[in-house]
């Protein structure tokens, strides 16, 4: 899937590199579910990822691209295993994995997450 102008126009005050990253990562989460449905927030430079459009009860990931790095951000992240100890924050829900290489979004574990992500109290994609 092509991204959208508004993930476009997100990206497109951050560094090439910083970019790179973001579309790595959503690449990863489209290939672990092909039905994502992506909803990106020009506003608060943040692109959200679920199984439909609705923030909190259909989005398990978020992209939120930064100076030098990308926050892969999991809306029940403190509900998710952590065994890789990848994920970081300690609000009540949310956390997150910081994304600064290309290794670590090949991380085995980043992609585990992501798979147990979509299915943790998110209703199944609509088809």
């Amino acid at each position: 899937m092509k991204p959208s102008a508004e993930f476009d126009e997100i990206l497109s005050n951050f560094d090439p590199d910083v970019q790179q990253l973001a579309k790595s990562v959503r690449k990863l989460i489209f290939d672990v579910l092909p039905q994502t449905v992506e909803v990106p927030w020009v506003q608060q430079k943040v692109i959200g990822y679920g199984t439909g459009p609705k923030k909190m009860t259909e989005h398990f990931c978020w992209i939120q691209p930064n100076k030098t790095y990308v926050n892969l951000g999991f809306n029940y992240g403190a509900e998710l295993p952590n065994a890789d100890k990848l994920l970081e924050g300690t609000g009540k829900l949310f956390r997150h994995v910081k994304i600064k290489s290309a290794s670590d979004v090949k991380n085995p574990g980043v992609r585990k997450l992501l798979e147990v992500a979509c299915k943790h109290r998110v209703p199944a994609p609509r088809l």
